[in-house]
């Protein structure tokens, strides 16, 4: 079971979730994207949102749902949360059931979380919805997503480089034959003296 949460301290709302349990919790693990942000808790980033500018406001909703989601940290106060991207997470055969480590440390950063604060912990505990998500199915079409879009910006890139090659082609081609017709035959023709009448040069008087 995951626990859904809607975040409305930003626009659009975001949504955070969490696995029922560390049980739970291991196929978010597993089966996170690459836009979800982790602090025990999760958070999907919006569109043209990263991971490293992320509202103050939702960053405070996502650590206090993470204090009061967790036996230790619920009794305490002035406790620090980690948050990094879920592509950082790290997992081995010899981690704990729940436990991760990280690939880069450089991608950990950290808030402060002085107590609780019940305002924000019920206003979120309103929105929940417990769902029992296929979380593999929605990786995988996620997945699909992601290469049917990237695929459409390589044939419009494609496109485009192809139009931008054949108007510079065109360009190169019309100054290379600007002069062709000052040169065809009729124009020599109509430039010749050859032809003129005798009196031509009276023209110029």
């Amino acid at each position: 079971m995951v626990y859904y949460f809607t975040s409305n301290v930003v626009s659009p709302s975001a949504f955070i979730y969490v696995g029922k349990d560390k049980f739970e919790n291991e196929d978010l693990i597993s089966y996170g994207l690459d836009e979800d942000v982790c602090a025990h808790v999760y958070v999907r980033l919006r569109e043209g949102e990263t991971w490293d500018n992320i509202e103050g406001p939702l960053l405070e909703d996502c650590a206090q749902l993470t204090k009061a989601n967790s036996i230790e940290g619920n009794k305490k106060d002035n406790i620090t949360i980690i948050y990094t991207p879920w592509s950082n997470l790290k997992k081995d055969g010899s981690m704990a059931t729940g436990q991760v480590s990280f690939h880069n440390q450089k991608l950990v950063r950290k808030i402060l979380v002085r107590e609780r604060e019940n305002a924000i912990v019920n206003r979120l505990n309103k929105t929940r919805v417990e769902k029992f998500p296929d979380l593999r199915s929605e990786k995988e079409e996620a997945a699909k997503k992601k290469r049917n879009s990237e695929r459409k910006s390589r044939d419009q890139r494609m496109e485009r480089e192809k139009l931008e090659k054949r108007e510079r082609e065109q360009i190169k081609w019309q100054k290379a034959h600007a002069y062709d017709d000052m040169f065809s035959d009729e124009a020599m023709m109509n430039s010749s003296n050859q032809d003129r009448g005798e009196d031509f040069e009276d023209d110029f008087m």
